[in-house]
């Protein structure tokens, strides 16, 4: 198995090589077509990869990747499977090129935040509330006072 490389992108300019020796592969019987093959060859691929342990990322990429893929991880580690090609060969060039791909979306830094101003509608609106929220606390006062 070779290194994976993750193509340049917004998150890391230059690209990045995922090290063979951090992904690791499984294989099992694939639920898709294959005909008679189907029951006795391991064309379904799942490659697991380690972003929390992974040495192929800065600081700040790592941070951003747990981030960003959080919901998708257990325990630090994605993983993905494919079992959409007869072949295990097809499956784990299909796996691999899902996991740069991932990687790549995902270290996308977040669009600036552009400083907008509150509309006229909602500064009245705020006013009136305040101004109804005094007038109810005012009336709360004893008589006379």
């Amino acid at each position: 198995m070779d290194d994976l490389p993750v193509p340049p992108g917004p998150g890391a300019p230059r690209g990045l090589l995922i090290p063979a020796r951090e992904l690791r592969e499984s294989f099992s019987h694939s639920s898709g077509p294959g005909g008679q093959g189907v029951n006795t060859s391991d064309s379904r691929v799942q490659l697991s990869f380690s972003v929390a342990e992974s040495e192929a990322f800065s600081p700040a990429q790592r941070a951003r990747l747990l981030e960003v893929l959080g919901p998708r991880l257990v325990n630090g580690t994605l993983t993905l499977a494919a079992q959409e090609h007869r072949s295990q060969r097809r499956n784990r060039a299909a796996a691999r090129a899902r996991l740069a791909q991932i990687l790549r979306e995902a270290l996308i830094p977040p669009p600036p935040r552009r400083a907008t101003k509150p509309t006229k509608g909602s500064q009245r609106r705020r006013l009136e509330a305040k101004k109804q929220r005094s007038e109810v606390k005012a009336n709360r006062q004893r008589p006379g006072y």
